[in-house]
């Protein structure tokens, strides 16, 4: 075991429905990445993955296909899950061989087969110890919590694909509940809003780009305003509009 911490790191794994991080010991967040994988329809080999793979939704021919492979939190597609955890994985690798512990968090409500999906998507990479954390808990360590207290403190971890509720006290989950809407359905509600009011078609990126850089859950002091371009609908050419962050609350 000595001679392989030589040439391997431990690593930490938020594969999220939106994006994965990753974090290694000693050097902290090497890669953050959207959880996106381009592949060859037919052999399923991948072409690209993360931001490039994202770039390339809704531009790609049909022998392409640009997918997410992972839905409401857990793996949807096995086999591409794993090719692109073992791509990130060997990207932030700078030993000659992968991590030995890998910590992967998983949301608080999967089932038994769905840990056993990603364990063996991670063991598939290369690890060689795997661990499952549950999300809300490595939130709150995240932010500096001291989970060992005997005090309750409730995590509201809000992703792409789930939102995470627990409350923790001394070093366990008391009470949780883990409810499959959050920032996608978010970004869709954008998308079917500018259908409904605005006869526009606007992507899935530039929907996401709305709600990171106007959206909000309550009024602000000085309300945002940006500039939106899709295709109308009804003429089916190109059009530019701009809506506030009042319109999209």
């Amino acid at each position: 075991m000595a001679a392989w911490s030589l040439f391997s790191s431990d690593i930490a794994i938020d594969l999220g429905t939106a994006n994965t991080l990753i974090w290694a010991k000693g050097r902290g967040i090497v890669l953050n990445e959207p959880s996106v994988v381009a592949y060859e329809r037919n052999s399923r080999q991948l072409i690209a993955l993360g931001h490039e793979a994202q770039a390339m939704i809704g531009k790609t021919h049909r022998d392409i296909r640009v997918i997410r492979p992972l839905k409401d939190g857990v793996i949807a597609d096995f086999e591409i899950a794993e090719s692109m955890l073992r791509a990130f994985i060997r990207r932030v690798s700078t030993g000659a061989l992968p991590p030995r512990r890998v910590i992967v968090c998983v949301p608080v409500g999967i089932t038994e087969v769905e840990k056993r999906a990603v364990r063996d998507s991670a063991e598939q990479a290369g690890a060689k110890d795997v661990y499952l954390l549950a999300e809300p808990m490595a939130a709150a360590i995240g932010v500096g919590i001291d989970v060992h207290e005997p005090t309750g403190n409730m995590i509201v971890d809000i992703g792409g694909g789930t939102t995470e509720i627990a409350v923790i006290a001394l070093s366990g989950i008391v009470a949780e509940e883990s409810v499959r809407v959050a920032g996608d359905e978010m970004t869709n509600a954008i998308i079917q809003y500018f259908r409904r009011q605005h006869n526009m078609l606007i992507g899935e990126r530039t929907a996401e780009t709305i709600k990171c850089q106007i959206g909000s859950a309550v009024p602000l002091e000085e309300e945002y305003e940006i500039e939106v371009r899709g295709r109308n609908l009804v003429t089916g050419i190109p059009q530019m509009i701009r809506v506030t962050s009042e319109e999209i609350r």
